[in-house]
């Protein structure tokens, strides 16, 4: 079953889209439980994602297009 990689709700305040500037890691590689997997941006700042459980990692958002606060960005499978 997989886990599903979400945007956490409180990373920032503003309802402003954000995207992913690079994933560390290439689909399908595995990745340990607290892995840095990406590199999200807002405006002008940096944010860090990580992985919630170890698996191999599922992308469903390509870096630079745009997604909300809560929106799964990812898989764990």
């Amino acid at each position: 079953m997989a886990t599903a990689v979400a945007v956490p709700q409180d990373l920032w305040e503003e309802d402003m889209p954000g995207i992913i500037s690079a994933w560390l890691f290439e689909d399908g590689d595995a990745v340990r439980q607290g892995d840095l997997i990406a590199e999200l941006m807002v405006e002008k700042t940096a944010y860090e994602l990580t992985a919630p459980e170890a698996g191999r990692l599922k992308i469903l958002v390509q870096p630079e297009v745009p997604f909300q606060r809560g929106d799964v960005v990812a898989q764990i499978e």
